[in-house]
């Protein structure tokens, strides 16, 4: 826009110049003008071609960086429990930045059965294709204790469950999901998708 407008300033000038000194006539002060107006627009395309190109380097540098920063790599999860109706839950998956390794599952449930006892289990695949297929669950809850989640009377529970993993190799990857049961009739009340993370 600022080229466009110092353009039609430059135009002007020229303009007026050729009118009072009467050097060019009226097809050589269009021809000129032409001249100038292509010179103009061919620069302003050139420095815009510059800048996209300069753009798409920055995105994709960035993109690159993210993809191998430790960012990317699945240390924490958000994971979203489904079950029927507007029965739900979610996993606040975290692993703490230390030698000790330990997971955190701080776990919410909703709107099931009220005052009522359920167990968090995962299963896990070593085969990393997104397509979770264990059915060897293991019970959650403080360490190698399993813990129940017991809702109140509303159908709602919060339980801080942890697990150490600290026998696991670091970088170890997984693919891992989830499901919530009936602590007395082993009942699936609530299921995860598919995810995948590594041990920090």
């Amino acid at each position: 826009m600022k080229k466009t407008l110092s353009l039609s300033v430059v135009i002007g000038l020229l303009k007026n110049i050729f009118m009072k000194t009467k050097l060019l006539n009226a097809a050589m002060f269009k021809n000129a003008s032409i001249i100038i107006l292509f010179f103009a627009l061919f620069s302003c395309s050139k420095d815009n071609t510059l800048k996209e190109q300069s753009l798409s380097i920055k995105e994709v540098n960035k993109a690159l960086k993210a993809e191998n920063s430790p960012q990317s790599v699945k240390y924490n999860l958000e994971v979203v429990l489904r079950g029927e109706g507007n029965r739900s839950g979610h996993i606040h998956f975290r692993q703490n930045k230390d030698a000790a390794k330990i997971i955190t599952l701080d776990t919410k449930v909703h709107h099931l059965e009220p005052n009522h006892r359920y167990l968090l289990q995962r299963a896990v695949d070593v085969i990393l294709d997104g397509n979770c297929t264990s059915i060897s669950w293991l019970t959650l809850g403080k360490g190698l204790t399993p813990q129940a989640i017991i809702t109140d009377d509303k159908g709602n529970a919060t339980e801080e469950l942890w697990r150490n993993v600290a026998a696991i190799p670091s970088g170890t990857s997984f693919d891992i999901h989830f499901r919530v049961i009936d602590a007395v009739s082993s009942v699936v009340v609530l299921s995860s998708d598919c995810y995948q993370y590594a041990v920090r």
